[in-house]
């Protein structure tokens, strides 16, 4: 195997970031070099991640400045961002003007919202607050890595968890004509959707053994999910999203629902999904609804159809850590070395979670 790229992760102690950094333990060509934290610069990356104490002993946390000033030692650096929305723009933007400023090259993939829309007056309409790096928005491409056969930017973004969810059940059923463009959705996420920091929401006694609605009818991930499936196959669509709390740590069960286009069966429109994705590693077509333990903790997703006269259902099922954030953002640092995508990416289900 060729030698290793170095990788900076930013927003160092999340829940995303620390699924990345156990992804790049066993990845084959990429290999930690610093994880930016503003919290606890100086600590041991185990101090935040117990579990991952047996693969960085001594590792610790830096901080951006540090970060910034070892640039030239290395001529090419991959840069993955797990920080906050509203705040990875605005660092992302310090690193690469520090990466040329040293005169080296660097690759961002971002785990965030920030680079998800495609101008900044979308983001700001969906978050709420300006973009803090609008300049930057065209050297990104977001899209699902099954989606995009070819990117022509620098850097990538990863649609979000519910949103990745969502793109695998609905854009192929627009993609092949099978639906018509307006869709109705319900999805289940675990708590580690919420991030690290505590919330009314996450907090255990509540979410155990609890299922709840949040944001019905006007959840950020909509829009996104419009915009991203109209760059994906070119169509305007419709989408009613009602996201749940569920009472587990990690998965996303989502169904769309739509009204199907034609007199196809379910046989036909699975057939047309099976294969949109038949080139792809990590996204299946099943006969019987997928069940969250087949692909907790991998990159994983399983789809399954289901059709009556009147409506079509897709289920999706993911790891909302993983497929849904940072095994897509590594997949794309695959996709943008020129690696296949399975590098350091295949992994065994658990099975019994």
């Amino acid at each position: 195997m060729s030698e290793t790229l170095p990788v900076i992760v930013l927003g160092g102690t999340g829940y995303v970031a620390g699924e990345v950094l156990a992804l790049l333990a066993g990845h084959p060509r990429l290999e930690l070099a610093y994880a930016v934290s503003a919290s606890r610069p100086g600590q041991r990356i185990a101090s935040a991640f117990s579990h991952l104490s047996a693969v960085y002993p001594s590792a610790r946390f830096a901080s951006l400045d540090e970060t910034i000033n070892a640039l030239p030692e290395a001529p090419h650096w991959i840069v993955i961002s797990a920080a906050p929305h509203g705040v990875s723009a605005s660092i992302v933007a310090k690193i690469l003007e520090g990466a040329a400023g040293a005169g080296v090259r660097m690759t961002v993939v971002d785990a965030s919202a920030d680079f998800r829309s495609r101008s900044a007056d979308h983001f700001e309409s969906v978050y709420g607050t300006a973009h803090e790096a609008p300049q930057l928005l065209d050297a990104f491409s977001c899209a699902v890595p099954e989606h995009l056969d070819e990117i022509s930017t620098p850097h990538a973004a990863q649609p979000g968890c519910f949103a990745t969810a969502l793109l695998l059940a609905l854009v192929p059923l627009v993609s092949v004509g099978a639906a018509k463009p307006s869709f109705f959705a319900s999805a289940v996420t675990g708590s580690t959707g919420a991030g690290r920091t505590p919330r009314e929401t996450t907090h255990h006694p509540l979410r155990q053994s609890n299922l709840f609605a949040y944001r019905p009818l006007i959840h950020r991930h909509a829009p996104e999910v419009c915009e991203l499936a109209r760059a994906a196959t070119g169509r305007d669509i419709e989408l009613h999203f009602v996201p749940h709390s569920g009472p587990y740590a990690r998965g996303i069960h989502a169904t769309v629902f739509a009204e199907p286009a034609g007199p196809n069966g379910v046989d036909d429109v699975t057939s047309a999904l099976a294969d949109f994705y038949r080139d792809s590693s990590f996204v299946r077509v099943v006969e019987s609804p997928p069940r969250l333990k087949d692909i907790v903790g991998t990159n994983n997703a399983l789809l399954s159809v289901h059709s009556d006269a009147g409506a079509i259902a897709v289920c999706c099922v993911l790891d909302n850590l993983v497929k849904g954030a940072a095994g897509g953002a590594i997949q794309w640092v695959n996709r943008l070395s020129g690696w296949p995508d399975t590098t350091g990416l295949p992994i065994a289900p658990v099975g019994w979670v």
